[in-house]
């Protein structure tokens, strides 16, 4: 029997994914270990669609093709969600299976600026955990990643089997799901998935005070990396200034490094609040958009 999506929803979040791998290990830009364990919890719901999930699902036959066509070898859909018992935590959602072969093939779509990189014939490493991920849920000798980078180029990669890398992952993950298990949060981080995640959890706010004793260290960090990061702009505006200081009513300026503008920009806005100060006869309550939001501060007691 076909599952729907919200059961098949369901199922990929008792086990990690071969997407879910990268995000773990920290080696992920879209997600982090916080991130994974609240969607593996259910305190995310559904991930909303992106332009660029869309564009891979669609062009994944194409890439597939292309890819068969590169290597001469032939590749058969599977989709099911394969398990493995000697790893209970996991499963592997994979693309394509290998005809002939103990093997599989991931394909990606990327946009072109990350063209350099595989031109270079490298790859991210979130590509590479997840098919060590398949790898050791299906028990392949190889993975073969095909990439697609929009508008500029066809790659193929070959992946072969690591026992020790196997292993290192496995052990990651195993230790990882104990944090899903007893919904225990892992150390958070500041990725930007982590804050999205925890405000998304705890959206609402509106609980009693709390008692902070504990976390002097983490205030320190607070306060220096704010510290810093004034420093830094006060040091790049300084340098913007001198340049500027320069260029006067120029608009663009050239040197054997780079190349510079200052241009002026007209910009035109809506003053919504003026319009309906001076026409309070009409209702705009069908254009109001409320939105509860968390402002984070954190000020010293002096």
């Amino acid at each position: 029997m076909k599952q729907s999506r919200e059961q098949w929803l369901e199922e990929r979040r008792g086990s990690i994914g071969g997407s879910d791998a990268a995000g773990i290990l920290g080696l992920s830009e879209w997600s982090s270990p916080y991130a994974v364990w609240a969607d593996k919890t259910g305190q995310l719901g559904e991930k909303q669609d992106t332009e660029a999930m869309r564009e891979g699902r669609d062009l994944e036959q194409y890439v597939a093709d292309r890819w068969m066509e590169a290597t001469g070898k032939r590749c058969r859909r599977r989709t099911q969600m394969l398990r493995n018992p000697m790893f209970p935590w996991a499963h592997a959602n994979i693309d394509r299976w290998v005809v002939g072969e103990k093997a599989g093939l991931e394909c990606k779509t990327v946009k072109p600026y990350d063209a350099k990189m595989y031109q270079e014939g490298r790859f991210p490493d979130r590509f590479y955990v997840q098919c060590v991920h398949y790898m050791a849920v299906t028990g392949a000798k190889r993975w073969y990643l095909a990439v697609l980078v929009l508008g500029t180029g066809f790659y193929t990669f070959t992946i072969e089997r690591d026992e020790a890398e196997i292993q290192a992952l496995m052990e990651a993950e195993a230790a990882f799901w104990e944090y899903v298990k007893k919904r225990t949060p892992p150390p958070t981080d500041g990725m930007p998935s982590t804050t999205e995640a925890l405000s998304t959890i705890y959206k609402e706010g509106g609980g009693e005070e709390v008692d902070l004793f504990g976390l002097d260290a983490a205030f320190d960090r607070y306060f220096q990396a704010k510290k810093s990061m004034e420093e830094m702009e006060a040091v790049a505006d300084a340098a913007a200034n001198e340049i500027k200081a320069v260029m006067g009513n120029a608009e663009a300026g050239l040197s054997p490094r780079v190349k510079v503008t200052w241009k002026a920009q007209q910009r035109t806005t809506f003053d919504s609040r003026r319009f309906m100060r001076e026409h309070p006869e009409y209702d705009y309550s069908g254009y109001m958009k409320e939105q509860t939001i968390r402002i984070f501060k954190v000020k010293e007691i002096k």
